[in-house]
């Protein structure tokens, strides 16, 4: 059934009002949001959770994101039609807001959270099939890149992330991309439909190191970067 009031979400029988709906459009608040988010984030990961005032820039860029708000996005930087690349401190609370930013929008559509290590013990089970399972229409947010160790299925190694990655970014480009991408305007990040999102501990330069210079430029192509600031604490 269709939501009539996607600007009211209820949780634990009580209702959030997210901000107010005019002309089919929905005005977000964010302290209204705030309010949202940290009581879901206790619903899912007990009474202990709590939303830190150091982290309300980087969670603010994360939900302009996420409810597509256009203009804010604009001005803060962010394609709204890549996927998020979010990379901080071990401890600081990427994983936890990546899990809790899919309910706040419940009327679109969702992303899958898959650690890399499991993508790394599939492959090591069932090889190159896992690689293709990934290159699907479905949208992933792959956690902790970069930590995972290497695949190896039959006495081959393979690096499954980097696989992975490559292989979403040109099923992408070939399933969406426009027929003449020799076009002067055309940009390649315009035509990523299939969202794929990341969380990491790792900086640029690591990245490259661990997957490659091939996987680091198609990452600047798929990914909005937004990092927490390097002396987040650790919250666990």
């Amino acid at each position: 059934m269709k939501n009539l009031k996607p600007n009211i979400i209820t949780e634990g029988g009580m209702d959030y009002q997210l901000g107010e709906i005019d002309k089919n459009c929905i005005h977000y608040d964010f302290q209204k949001i705030l309010i949202y988010l940290e009581a879901k984030g206790k619903l899912l990961f007990g009474q202990d959770f709590k939303i830190h005032n150091e982290d309300h820039a980087i969670l603010f860029k994360l939900c302009i994101y996420t409810i597509q708000d256009l203009d804010y996005c604009a001005k803060l930087g962010i394609n709204p039609n890549k996927g998020i690349l979010l990379t901080g401190p071990v401890g600081c609370g990427k994983t936890s807001l990546m899990k809790l930013l899919r309910h706040l929008t419940p009327h679109c559509r969702s992303y899958k959270i898959v650690p890399c290590r499991n993508a790394v013990f599939s492959f090591n089970h069932l090889g190159y099939k896992t690689i293709e399972d990934y290159g699907n229409d479905d949208f992933y947010c792959f956690d902790d890149l970069g930590v995972e160790p290497t695949g190896r299925h039959y006495g081959k190694d393979c690096n499954v992330m980097g696989e992975i990655l490559l292989s979403r970014y040109e099923i992408s480009l070939r399933r969406q991309g426009p027929p003449n991408s020799n076009a002067k305007n055309y940009h390649p990040e315009r035509s990523l439909k299939i969202k794929t999102h990341a969380t990491t501990n790792l900086n640029a330069l690591e990245i490259e190191e661990r997957y490659g210079n091939r996987v680091r430029s198609r990452m600047r192509t798929m990914f909005n970067l937004l990092a927490f600031d390097k002396d987040s604490q650790d919250k666990r």
